[in-house]
């Protein structure tokens, strides 16, 4: 049985990853500040839900206040940080809650780390949007990575070089996990496809960039979970480790858009704006290293993966 705090415990991911670990008979402390980004109403409900689990204690704070944690619960065996202030476009309006929660929160989560001398792993959440502009792809977590395309990017890059500093400094085994766009029931009202499945049930527009000629490694949330529990299993050898997480095909929001319409029998109305320079155009994930050390392969295909979530959507929207 281990003992893991994990960070934005009412976020999309981190619901799902609570779910599963403490159905497998693990203690869960979880943290989260439920910020008003998008609809706190359905953080609530995900936290509902986690409460009824004997094992989950929650503390509804900043993650920069994880220090409290620190003194309630000193065994703590891994750290898996995936509280953020996530979105590319939203940084342009707010960038000092970007710093404050991605480069201040993740500096007070290695210093929590620090003294948890009972702690095995820390794990925390990078992204594809570190990759910048790079035209090498599939994107390998060998590659360059300086080239940061928005402030949301930069802060995920300088969040993995903290890790980097404090398993060099303190020898904290540290692993960054660069998830890519991922997406399934429960998921981000902020993502496209939340957006594009929400304004076709309304009749409303569409909001497509770039003619819809943007392309992304979709990763179905049981995948992405999969990854992280064979993350948490693993037993590192007081190195840093970085691995992607993403689908194994890449599709276009075109194609996106297509099977939604094929899976709802609903016409979408698509209002087309120009390509974002903060966007990446394109991003494919190689697996290479997740597959060796974590043995993780990508199960559920776009058109499984958006049947279920537009299932979900009924449900609870109604």
């Amino acid at each position: 049985m281990k003992k893991i705090v994990i960070t934005g415990v009412a976020g999309f991911i981190g619901y799902h990853l609570t779910k599963k670990l403490l159905a497998a008979g693990n203690i869960v402390i979880g943290i989260d500040n439920l910020s008003p980004y998008y609809d706190v109403r359905l953080k609530e409900a995900r936290l509902e839900e986690l409460l009824t689990y004997p094992g989950f204690t929650f503390y509804l704070n900043d993650i920069c206040e994880i220090d409290v944690l620190v003194k309630d619960f000193p065994d703590v065996t891994h750290v898996v940080h995936l509280a953020a202030q996530a979105g590319v476009r939203y940084c342009a309006e707010k960038p000092f809650e970007y710093v404050h929660s991605n480069l201040k929160g993740q500096v007070h989560v290695l210093e929590a780390c620090r003294q948890w001398k009972s702690l095995q792993h820390f794990i925390y959440a990078s992204s594809s949007s570190v990759y910048g502009g790079n035209l090498k792809q599939p994107f390998s977590v060998q590659d360059p990575v300086d080239k940061p395309l928005s402030l949301y990017a930069a802060t995920k890059r300088s969040a993995e070089l903290m890790g980097y500093a404090y398993w060099h400094g303190f020898g904290i085994p540290c692993t960054g996990l660069r998830f890519f766009t991922v997406y399934g029931p429960w998921g981000r009202p902020d993502m496209a496809i939340f957006q594009f499945l929400k304004a076709m049930k309304e009749g409303k527009e569409l909001t497509v960039y770039n003619g819809g000629d943007m392309w992304r490694s979709f990763t179905y949330i049981d995948d992405v979970i999969d990854g992280v529990m064979a993350c948490i299993d693993l037993k590192p050898d007081q190195q840093y480790q970085l691995f992607n997480l993403g689908g194994a095909t890449c599709h276009s929001v075109c194609e996106v858009i297509e099977l939604l319409e094929e899976l709802t029998g609903l016409q979408a109305k698509k209002h087309f704006e120009p390509y974002l320079v903060m966007d990446v155009p394109r991003t494919v994930a190689d697996l290479t290293e997740s597959l060796d050390q974590l043995g993780f392969t990508p199960k559920v295909s776009l058109k499984e993966g958006l049947g279920r979530f537009i299932r979900w959507y009924d449900t609870f929207y109604g």
